[in-house]
């Protein structure tokens, strides 16, 4: 089959041919349909984050059909739709047993320390694929995966209330997911901080407050238009310690700040006027959770999250595309994700 593996840290994708995988008595096979390409991939091939199993095949937001199960698999069957859950944990350590499969103590992730969804075939735990439902599209049901998933998960951890106001510091997949779910969980007045166009564009077509950080300080243009107050909470979804002072800085009293985007920059603050005297939190988010999905997976099917085709960026299977979608989330792109569709 084919499959575009990173073969060398700090070096392109390669395009390989590679046997189809086999499965054991628990796994499922899956055709992929849709794989997204994510920020973390391009910190992958960059050594940001660390990967030391090479060559592997990247690509952990995946959607596609059941091709094949294992002998144990009762749940599933050839030709579903499914989508998948790209941590795999033993089930059994104390951060599994309490819910927190992101911490397993001998857990993978899919498209880092296996093989995923950058080729036309993907082998996984038949307990990683959850029901695709007709009325999504395997486009929205790849990015929801990672994006969409890490979202919800972010407006989890930051306890987000009903009528509270929010501020995204980004507008990719991560942040048009996640104004979409603050929507839908009853969010206040939302801000979408960003240097590109389009997006501001797409966030007010949201409903949401356009802040150009081109035009001034984001923290000021925050505090004016909520009076001086600040917001409640802020998301940070770039990976820039400068948008991480400036989600703790533009806080009220008792904001939290959730830090989703990833860096190796050291970020500082002064504890007394931007967190003691204000009660500010700041929150780290890491992943998501396999109890989190269904639920996500019922907001895209009732319309509350849309992923629509045309702020989708399509991709074949081919090493040079998807190394050109990988060096364009260096830069403020217009399209939300891309999205490798192997027959494209």
């Amino acid at each position: 089959m084919r499959a575009v593996r990173l073969t060398q840290i700090g070096r392109p994708l390669d395009n390989k041919d590679v046997a189809i995988p086999e499965i054991g008595p628990s796994d499922v096979l899956i055709r992929v349909a849709a794989a997204g390409v994510c920020h973390s991939d391009a910190h992958y091939r960059a050594g940001i984050s660390k990967i030391e199993n090479l060559p592997v095949t990247l690509g952990h937001e995946i959607a596609g059909r059941v091709e094949k199960i294992g002998d144990e698999v009762t749940n599933l069957a050839p030709g579903d739709r499914v989508c998948v859950h790209y941590l795999v944990h033993c089930g059994t350590c104390e951060f599994c047993t309490r819910g927190l499969e992101q911490f397993c103590r001998t857990g993978q992730m899919i498209g880092k320390h296996r093989d995923g969804g950058y080729a036309e075939f993907v082998r996984i735990p038949a307990a990683n694929a959850f029901a695709l439902p007709d009325e999504i599209p395997f486009e929205a049901g790849a990015i929801m995966m990672c994006s969409s998933a890490t979202a919800f998960h972010a407006l989890s951890k930051a306890r987000l209330k009903s009528g509270e106001s929010i501020a995204i510091f980004g507008f990719g997949g991560l942040g048009y997911s996640l104004l979409q779910l603050a929507k839908a969980l009853g969010c206040g007045a939302t801000y979408v901080i960003e240097i590109n166009p389009a997006k501001l564009a797409s966030a007010t077509e949201l409903g949401a407050v356009a802040i150009d950080a081109k035009a001034g300080d984001p923290v000021a243009q925050i505090k004016n238009a909520t009076g001086g107050e600040g917001a409640d909470v802020s998301f940070e979804l770039i990976g820039s310690a400068k948008t991480m002072q400036q989600a703790v800085r533009c806080l009220g009293i008792l904001g939290r700040a959730a830090l989703v985007g990833l860096t190796d920059e050291p970020m500082s603050v002064f504890p007394y006027p931007e967190l003691i005297n204000k009660e500010v939190e700041v929150i780290g988010v890491s992943d998501h959770l396999a109890t989190e999905v269904p639920t996500l997976i019922e907001f895209a099917r009732n319309g509350k999250l849309s992923l629509p085709r045309d702020v989708l960026r399509v991709v074949n299977l081919e090493a040079g595309h998807i190394n050109a979608a990988l060096d364009a989330l260096q830069s403020s792109i217009d399209q939300v994700r891309t999205v490798i569709v192997p027959n494209a």
